[in-house]
């Protein structure tokens, strides 16, 4: 079983568009949508939830108001003032950090686990897909980025699947490292501007930090191709293997709004025979292949 992790430096990308698409390209895989903060996956494949489990996240304080003596300690002791004077927690205020209730004298302060989200198994029309929804303004993304990889891998082992497609969130912050280690190999899905460079740059960096083989895809390319080659030229110093130019193609902005991915909205066009040419290249690459992935692509009528 081997992982492909898709991610970007920053959002609007076109990663989920290029993930929604490889999994019609895919055969004997699973999908992972570990963009847990703001997940789109499920837009363009259309799940039926199978399964369906709540997300225990951080907890926070409430005070027992006949157990409080108001002594003013957790007044003092709290840094992000989530305790007014009536001795009442602000349950958005409140980080969760749980010295109130270590240091309160009467042990007057409850800790309760709070349900940050849900995460899901469900059905899509090219397999089994493990998704997951983060509550409003909750945190602790990257503990359910790691639950929703963990299931997945899980449900790959039951249902005997020879790789697991991701789409990771962007950036490079929590969810993004518990959206790589130990991953196979990651695609990062880079725009050819200044900032597009400079984000794939701080991704690189940290896909080298946990060793994980990095793969570049340029997506619409055609936009500035002086800055595609400085893009090209930036992969082959970090001896990141370039695995494809993706024209700029409004044909993605309507297969979304049908919510249908690229190779079913427009099978036949030139973008379309790019985008397969760009997964056989991921399949047939070094850091997917020395780890004996075998070809998983298959032909959609």
């Amino acid at each position: 079983m081997r992982e492909l992790v898709i991610i970007s430096g920053k959002g609007g990308t076109g990663k989920t568009s290029l993930t929604a698409t490889f999994a019609a390209m895919a055969e004997n895989a699973i999908f992972c949508d570990a963009d847990v903060d703001a997940s789109d996956l499920h837009l363009l494949l259309n799940p039926e939830i199978r399964e369906r489990n709540d997300f225990m996240g951080g907890a926070l304080a409430f005070i027992l108001p006949d157990e409080c003596t108001q002594c003013g300690n957790c007044l003092e002791l709290c840094r992000f003032e989530a305790i007014s004077e009536h001795f009442v927690v602000d349950p958005i205020a409140c980080e969760g950090c749980g010295v109130c209730v270590d240091l309160c004298p009467q042990e007057a302060i409850n800790f309760p686990i709070q349900k940050c989200g849900e995460w899901y198994i469900s059905d899509t029309r090219y397999g089994t897909m493990v998704h997951a929804r983060l509550g409003i303004a909750e945190e602790n993304s990257g503990k359910l980025v790691s639950l929703v990889r963990q299931q997945a891998t899980a449900v790959a082992e039951k249902e005997g699947r020879d790789l697991i497609l991701t789409d990771g969130p962007p950036g490079i912050g929590c969810p993004v490292i518990a959206a790589i280690g130990g991953a196979t190999a990651l695609l990062i899905v880079v725009e050819p501007t200044v900032s597009g460079l400079h984000d794939m740059s701080r991704v690189a960096d940290l896909a080298k930090h946990f060793q994980v083989p990095g793969l570049v895809c340029i997506n619409k390319y055609d936009l500035n191709t002086g800055m595609s080659g400085k893009i090209e030229e930036f992969a082959r110093e970090r001896n990141m293997e370039l695995v494809g130019r993706i024209p700029f193609d409004p044909e993605f902005t309507r297969a979304m709004v049908q919510k249908k991915n690229v190779l079913e909205f427009a099978p036949h066009s030139p973008t379309t025979a790019t985008v397969r040419q760009v997964w056989e290249k991921i399949l047939s690459s070094t850091a997917m292949n020395r780890l004996g992935l075998k070809d998983m692509s298959k032909a959609i009528r």
